[in-house]
């Protein structure tokens, strides 16, 4: 079976390479620069881009399964991938969708939902790697994290345990129409992440926490629009219930129990020292 896997550079799409490969199959990548992706040679990368529709076609030939991913144009918008793509993917002749979902419902979901593919959404309430993309170049430049609402406490996963449950509902039967809630195996705040970093690299790191006017001019500055921003600071300072309730999915679909934030530390170690 041959799989489209879209953000297959991303924190969740390398390791759902990975691991479809591991399992023998066919896996087509795409990436908007696929001499840069650095993907296993097993892999076929072709060229295509999520919000330009059109340039998916070529990618669609011969495809039965689809991972797909939120997207966008421009660094700090919010992700909205046009519905456009899911009624060519429908076209296509693509039988299974996997669609990782960051709000649970909009037009994309519902153009899955009416396209006549078997589908599944997973929703993960928070990304352990979040931590490498924020924090990385604080810790290893000025030994210190200045976060808004560090001592909320929510149940971030591993990015290889989306990976893990993606790959079995892309091949498994018994997940159509399914909405799967996805999570960590424990409630962990920013404060307590950074002092398992600073434990991890062997140093302390100074720990700041925001004010939201504060956190506001910081994502302002690094371009992200009014209406994520809002999104944030709702996120770090009151997060719903599906945020801060531990959920078993993980183990349930994979079989395995999900990572603990201590073990992702320990695999990305190196990237704070």
């Amino acid at each position: 079976m041959t799989i489209l896997v879209t953000g297959a550079t991303g924190t969740v799409g390398r390791h759902l390479v990975e691991q479809l490969l591991s399992k023998g199959e066919q896996v087509r990548a795409l990436s908007r620069n696929p001499e840069r992706a650095g993907l296993p040679p097993a892999a076929e990368v072709v060229k295509g881009d999520l919000m330009e529709p059109a340039s998916l076609i070529p990618a669609l030939t011969g495809v039965q399964a689809m991972y797909l991913f939120p997207s966008s144009d421009q660094e700090g918008a919010a992700l909205e991938t046009p519905p456009e793509v899911v009624k060519l993917v429908a076209e296509a002749g693509v039988q299974r969708m996997t669609y990782l979902t960051l709000y649970g419902s909009g037009p994309v979901e519902e153009a899955i939902q009416a396209s006549g593919m078997q589908w599944t959404f997973l929703q993960p309430v928070g990304f352990m790697a979040n931590a490498l993309d924020d924090w990385q170049a604080w810790v290893r430049k000025k030994g210190e994290v200045s976060v808004f609402g560090g001592h909320v406490r929510t149940a971030i996963i591993h990015e290889a345990d989306i990976a893990a449950v993606a790959s079995v509902t892309l091949l498994e039967p018994g997940h159509h129409e399914r909405c799967y809630t996805l999570t960590g195996p424990e409630l962990i705040s920013p404060q307590e992440q950074v002092a398992l970093i600073s434990q991890a690299i062997g140093r302390p790191i100074a720990f700041i926490s925001l004010s939201e006017q504060e956190a506001r001019a910081r994502w302002e500055d690094q371009g992200y629009d009014e209406e994520t921003i809002a999104f944030f600071v709702e996120m770090n300072s009151t997060p719903p219930e599906i945020a801060t309730t531990v959920a078993p999915t993980v183990e349930q679909i994979t079989g395995r129990p999900a990572q603990s934030f201590a073990t992702w530390v320990e695999q990305h170690r190196q990237a704070f020292l």
